[in-house]
């Protein structure tokens, strides 16, 4: 996939074939699509034969990404949890670092990934992937996911949000802390993804400070609801018309400024 400069990627979360096939309708809008399982959690993972299906549902041209879970520190069996989802057909493999509480172990569990994924394909694109709120569930400082994603070999660092109450990215990590989360990141030559009940009224914010790829569900769910709503075509289309505005007012201030 071609990164394209000022633009975000749009990451859908679909938790099911049949919202799979709601994502397909909208797929022009949409850059990845993203298998998970609200209900096991922030991160959750999916059935083996769930990613297989929703592979089979998505256009060929759409990557699917899968997440291995809000996994505990235990490298071998995140390892093999990883090989399985991309086994099962993702391309992209996102790695919840809930039980880790130190960087150190974070990046022995994201080594054992690395190394467990791309065996198996070395095209694959491995994700990091931290809390805003990590200081609500022990786990490691946000801002020390792009150096845990460089020193494992990583291909980028993802903020979401542990906990589903209500509180989002922002809340947790302001704009200027994710910026500078978003700058550590491209230091070290990794792409930078922002999740966490993200709202249209985010993408201003998310663009101006570089951000690469945006991750959704709740914001193009019926009624916006995360766990209970479903995705709805129109929705998708309104938040990528929305993410390629703010693309381009971008795109055009800083063209004029230089």
């Amino acid at each position: 996939m071609q990164w394209k400069e000022f633009t975000l990627l749009l990451l859908i979360s679909p938790d099911s074939v049949e919202e799979a096939l709601d994502c397909a309708k909208a797929a022009e809008h949409l850059d990845i699509v993203d298998v998970k399982k609200p209900d096991e959690g922030s991160l959750g993972a999916n059935y083996p034969w769930v990613i297989r299906e929703i592979r089979d549902a998505v256009p060929a041209d759409k990557p699917v990404s899968a997440t291995v879970g809000d996994v505990p520190y235990k490298p071998g069996t995140v390892a093999q949890a990883a090989l399985g989802a991309a086994v099962s057909g993702a391309t992209y493999i996102k790695v919840g670092l809930y039980g880790c509480t130190t960087p150190e172990q974070a990046v022995d569990v994201m080594l054992g990934v690395v190394r467990a994924v791309k065996d198996y394909r070395p095209d694959a694109f491995v994700v990091a992937s931290g809390y805003a709120d990590a200081h609500r569930i022990g786990c490691v400082n946000p801002l020390a996911l792009p150096d845990i994603a460089r020193r494992s070999g990583s291909d980028a660092a993802m903020l979401d949000t542990a906990i589903k109450d209500g509180t989002r990215l922002f809340d947790h990590v302001p704009p200027d802390v994710c910026a500078e989360f978003v700058r550590l990141a491209h230091e070290a030559d990794l792409l930078a993804a922002l999740a966490g009940s993200v709202k249209v009224g985010d993408l201003g914010v998310l663009t101006r400070i570089g951000t690469d790829i945006v991750g959704v569900r709740g914001a193009v769910c019926e009624g916006g609801d995360r766990t209970t709503g479903r995705i709805q075509p129109p929705l998708v289309a309104a938040f990528r018309t929305e993410m390629d505005r703010h693309a381009r007012e971008y795109a055009a201030a800083v063209a004029a400024a230089s």
